[in-house]
């Protein structure tokens, strides 16, 4: 169950080993297939098909645990963001209380775009 799990949350991941596997498999019997082969009309079949396949296979593999190498990353960041808000959703009822009126400079973003505009005006 737990590698079912696993497969069905990390696909991408799951796919880029079936693909390493088969690019190797591929390139393998390519090399198997040309070095049993004495003329290059003989190997080039297995040059063009296992060979290409096996690189395009190994390329699109890398490609994939790259892209789940990224979107790792991206939830990382995305959490920190969102402690971060929490953070800062927390401390602004406190300066709040603090000087009895709404604080206008709440977000340093909003005074830098006014600072901003008003520098190129």
């Amino acid at each position: 169950m737990d590698f079912y799990r696993w497969v069905r949350t990390q696909w991408d991941r799951a796919a880029a080993i079936v693909l390493v596997v088969a690019g190797v498999i591929s390139l393998i019997v390519g090399y198997i297939g040309v070095s049993g082969a004495t003329l290059p009309t003989e190997q080039l079949p297995y040059l063009a098909s296992a060979g290409l396949f096996g690189l395009f296979a190994l390329g699109v593999a890398a490609t994939l645990w790259l892209s789940a190498d990224l979107r790792d990353e991206w939830r990382k960041l995305d959490d920190i963001h969102h402690e971060l808000r929490a953070q800062r959703e927390e401390d602004e009822p406190l300066e709040m209380s603090a000087k009895g009126a709404p604080s206008t400079a709440s977000s340093p973003r909003r005074s830098r775009r006014a600072g901003a505009s008003a520098d190129r005006g």
